[in-house]
């Protein structure tokens, strides 16, 4: 089986974030090359406990999927299971665990610095999208994992969160989240992979942007309504202090 590739964009926007971020800190900072790892070291340290935390948070009051086999409890989960095999499978992806939290909102996100990685579903998503639905969000996920993406976050948020200059905590911003933005493209590409589908795609990123879409019709319409997006000089400026791209551009993405 053969890994989905990162999208074009993502390493060079990588490396010219961590050169603009390091010379700034040298420049602002007046720390030193030798210094800078020493800091981030601890930062790595810092985060890998605070996500230790948060496991142990969602090994408590989070519903945990069975990934590695059917448990016999609860069919719903054995089924959610399966699909992440599937994707595991599809993505050539390590082990990971899968958690689904109570919420009202259309999210998923992943996390970890050590192995497993974990992967947590907000339950809404289970009640509206399909099986390929899913396995689009399942793999986008995972791609955040094969890709790196848990740990080159942590390593850069805490670059970008060492103490500096306004004008340069802003330079750190605008560049961490627009390599943030090209990370979204290259996991959208995983979750291709794992589901197999454009439409498939297309429909489980229109229905984390509108909600529940049942038809044909549905889509139709709310695909007319996210593809103005980008008309929106709003939507465009806001787009910079995100992390993730607009919904428009990558549903663009995956028809290329």
């Amino acid at each position: 089986m053969n890994r989905p590739s990162r999208h074009p964009s993502e390493t060079p926007i990588l490396l010219i974030t961590l050169l603009l971020v390091g010379g700034v800190l040298i420049v602002t900072t007046g720390l030193t090359a030798c210094v800078i790892p020493v800091i981030m070291a601890v930062m790595l340290l810092y985060s890998y406990m605070a996500n230790q935390q948060h496991h142990q948070e969602l090994m408590q009051q989070a519903l945990r999927v069975p990934v590695d086999g059917p448990a016999g409890e609860n069919e719903g989960l054995d089924q959610l299971g399966q699909l992440v095999r599937e994707c595991r499978q599809a993505l050539d992806c390590e082990p990971v665990e899968v958690f689904i939290v109570p919420s009202r909102q259309l999210n998923a996100y992943t996390f970890g610095l050590g192995s497993p990685k974990a992967i947590v579903l907000y339950r809404p998503m289970l009640q509206i999208m399909d099986a390929d639905e899913l396995k689009f969000v399942i793999g986008h996920e995972m791609g955040h994992v094969i890709f790196g993406h848990t740990w080159l976050n942590t390593l850069l948020g805490g670059m970008a969160g060492m103490p500096t200059s306004f004008g340069a905590a802003i330079i750190f911003t605008f560049a961490f989240r627009w390599w943030n933005r090209a990370c979204e493209y290259s996991a959208d590409r995983a979750g291709m992979a794992a589901c197999g589908s454009v439409i498939k795609g297309i429909s489980a990123l229109a229905q984390l942007e509108v909600g529940d879409i049942d038809t044909a019709e549905e889509l139709r319409r709310a695909l007319a309504v996210i593809e103005k997006q980008d008309d929106s000089l709003e939507n465009l400026l806001g787009e910079s202090l995100s992390d993730h791209p607009m919904i428009v551009k990558r549903i663009k993405a995956l028809r290329e």
